[in-house]
């Protein structure tokens, strides 16, 4: 059964606007799954408190009939395989990152895979570009619109559209 689920782009290694060009056009590749959205691009600072550059982030709504557990490994194998994402220190830099955000209504927390993401709420480089493309979509957890999540953020991420 087809289910609407929203991924997280990011990049902050290389040619970041390429990189995010070319990760939603491997995404309208995945097998049983269609683009259905993407977001504006924004720069926005690093969280985690490891230097490091500028990233570049996005946010695409799909529709896919893969299990989410299914979508996470072919997501997994485009940033390894088409980014050449390697191991880093955890919040360090990234060729590629993509992250499941949101998969339908669903609340799932396994070890490989929790939606919705954990982080989700508290990431204005998250909420951002999702507002722009779904604000009135509902967190499964939290009962909040998208928007309202992001404008009860106080959060101090310097987020700009380019």
């Amino acid at each position: 059964m087809e289910q609407c689920a929203y991924i997280g782009l990011g990049s902050n290694i290389g040619d970041r606007e390429l990189k995010l060009l070319m990760a939603v056009a491997e995404l309208g590749k995945l097998p049983q799954t269609r683009v259905t959205a993407v977001s504006p691009f924004y720069e926005t600072e690093p969280v985690g408190g490891v230097p490091q550059d500028n990233f570049y982030n996005a946010a695409v709504r799909l529709n896919t009939e893969l299990a989410p557990l299914e979508l996470l490994e072919r997501l997994k194998k485009l940033e390894t395989e088409v980014f050449h994402r390697v191991p880093s220190e955890r919040w360090g830099a990234r060729s590629m990152d993509l992250d499941i955000l949101l998969y339908g209504e669903l609340v799932f927390d396994g070890a490989e895979l929790a939606i919705p993401h954990p982080r989700l709420a508290e990431r204005r480089f998250v909420l951002q570009p999702l507002s722009d493309i779904a604000p009135d979509l509902v967190h499964p957890i939290l009962g909040k619109r998208i928007i309202e999540l992001l404008t009860e953020l106080t959060s101090p991420e310097k987020v700009v559209r380019i």
